[in-house]
């Protein structure tokens, strides 16, 4: 029987994610008599099951030696997954209590995340920002996390968060031998490497499509031979979107966190640049969408939410990866169910995509066969097709875009244009204009805007969904003109930068 200044248990709180999902765990030791062990149950995966091992050696490179007795801990709820190492601070801390090395009120309204090493150091661990967010919520005072850990843990308001760099600065803060570190200064935002749009040459019409796309958030195509800037105009999107809330970077800043991007990493702050994601025509469906091992991790979908996901040579991706964008584009999420857990991500992202218009690149000559161009193009399906807005059609550069100094209008002015767009749209319905209801959308258009996306309906230029879309599109045009009624000529705009997706749709 442990004595009067020992538990029964020792008992310490720390929090599991289920995708961005956080789920307070209750860490529980016990120790009792028996063959010498040290058993864990409640958890999965070989870094939870070695858990103990990992403990057990930071606590006597501490110089505290655990009994010979039987240790029995466990992590509930039993049917949260718990796999990886991120409860070792945790089951340090509750083995510290049992042991009546720290007293029990010592852990009262505090919560600890991070790895041990064998030698005692505290190494950080993924998720930590959502979890900070959600212990604030529930009103916990303390978190105690790795220092690598401190400045993401920091972006939560609500919450202190102490540093530990080993378990003796543990031990010595938890017994009052020592008092918390001073955090680091949050250092202020980095300032974005965006590239201008003053650097495009010639291209006015792709130009004004993608900042239509800006205004409206509309997806976009871009279908032009080899050289002619389809890459470098959509690297320049981000620079013409406007800065993220608060609200939106933090829950960008949680994905990343949740996938790993920010555990030991370089000071970091809270980014209020959309993200640019531009995975490689031969990512797998698990990177692009999200999966891996027990629960699923956030894929480039996901970290691209509220910014751009490039899909360059569109042509050459799978289809089947393709047409697995469609329900994350109509939903704005992606559900990826595993054997542990079902997680739902934030899939909120633009898409821009960049093709040539056949396998050779269709600049200057073209020997490709219509079958060979046919079954070039046919990756793009047509219910996918129909979830693009703009499709303007690049040319060739001509010698004299080349050769003229001039730059073009640049980003700033843009932006500046996209901005008054966008808060129009948002005074109006509260969101960008591609999310928007339809019958609002229609109810500002004129009848004569109406009859001419009809009779692109009946000359099967458009389906249902598209002419939603290319209404959408209107009100977007009609917005940058500072217009409130959506009028001809800005359905005419509209139905003009979708020309090339037709042209993507089918052979020469």
């Amino acid at each position: 029987m442990p004595s009067g200044s020992e538990p029964v248990v020792g008992v310490a709180r720390s929090v599991a994610l289920v995708g961005l999902r956080a789920v307070d765990v209750t860490v529980e030791v016990s120790i009792s008599a028996g063959l010498p062990c040290f058993s864990l149950i409640g958890t999965t995966g070989t870094a939870g099951r070695q858990a103990g091992e990992r403990v057990r050696a930071a606590l006597h490179a501490t110089g505290i030696r655990l009994p010979s007795r039987k240790i029995l801990a466990s992590l509930a709820p039993a049917d949260v997954p718990t796999s990886g190492a991120r409860f070792d601070l945790a089951l340090a801390a509750a083995l510290l209590v049992r042991l009546g090395a720290v007293a029990s009120s010592a852990l009262t309204d505090a919560a600890f995340l991070g790895e041990l090493a064998l030698d005692g150091t505290v190494r950080a661990v993924s998720g930590v920002l959502p979890a900070a967010a959600h212990l604030a919520a529930a009103g916990v005072d303390r978190l105690f996390v790795a220092d690598d850990n401190v400045r993401e843990a920091s972006l939560a308001s609500g919450i202190g968060v102490i540093a530990v760099g080993d378990l003796s600065e543990l031990l010595a803060i938890l017994d009052g031998a020592a008092h918390p570190r001073a955090l680091p200064a949050r250092p202020p935002p980095a300032a974005a490497d965006v590239a201008d749009l003053a650097d495009v040459r010639g291209q006015a019409e792709a130009r004004r499509a993608l900042e239509i796309a800006a205004a409206g958030g509309h997806h976009l195509l871009l279908l032009g031979p080899p050289g002619c800037g389809k890459s470098m105009l959509a690297a320049r999107l981000v620079g013409v979107l406007p800065s993220l809330t608060e609200q939106a970077a933090l829950e960008l800043t949680a994905i990343r966190s949740v996938a790993g991007l920010l555990a030991g990493t370089a000071p970091i702050t809270l980014d209020r640049t959309p993200p640019l994601r531009a995975p490689h025509h031969a990512t797998t469906a698990a990177a692009l969408l999200g999966g891996g091992g027990g629960v699923a991790r956030p894929g480039e979908i996901s970290l691209a939410t509220h910014g751009v996901l490039f899909m360059d040579e569109l042509f050459e991706w799978p289809r089947r990866l393709l047409d697995a964008l469609r329900e994350p584009l109509e939903q704005g999420t992606v559900r990826i169910a595993r054997a542990q857990a079902t997680v739902c991500y934030p899939a909120a992202f633009q898409l821009v995509c960049a093709a040539n218009p056949c396998p050779c690149g269709g600049a200057g000559t073209c020997d490709c066969t219509d079958a060979e161009v046919w079954t070039y193009r046919r990756r793009l399906s047509g219910p996918l097709a129909d979830r693009i807005d703009l499709a303007p059609r690049l040319s060739a550069l001509e010698a004299g875009h080349l050769v003229d100094a001039t730059p073009g209008e640049p980003s700033h002015t843009v932006a500046a244009r996209v901005r008054t767009a966008r808060e129009v749209a948002r005074e109006r319905w509260g969101v960008v204009n591609r999310l928007a209801s339809a019958e609002p959308v229609r109810a500002t258009a004129r009848p004569a805007a109406l009859r001419t996306l009809g009779r692109a309906v009946e000359s099967g230029a458009l389906s249902g969904r598209g002419f939603d879309r290319a209404l959408r599109v209107a009100r977007t045009c009609a917005d940058l003109a500072g217009d409130d009624q959506v009028d001809r000529e800005h359905v005419l705009e509209a139905l003009a930068h979708r020309a090339a997706l037709r042209a993507a749709r089918v052979a020469r």
